[in-house]
């Protein structure tokens, strides 16, 4: 299916909104367990 320019850029805004979600959660569980030192 082709898509047009507006539905490739809407689609590229999507997928970088959804990664600096997931780099932030990320970025937050890691730094929760850094500052617990860990589950134990």
């Amino acid at each position: 299916m082709a898509q047009t320019p507006e539905q490739r850029k809407a689609n590229l805004k999507l997928g970088l909104v959804l990664a600096s979600v997931a780099v932030v959660l990320g970025v937050g569980f890691v730094v929760k367990i850094a500052l617990l030192g860990g589950v134990h």
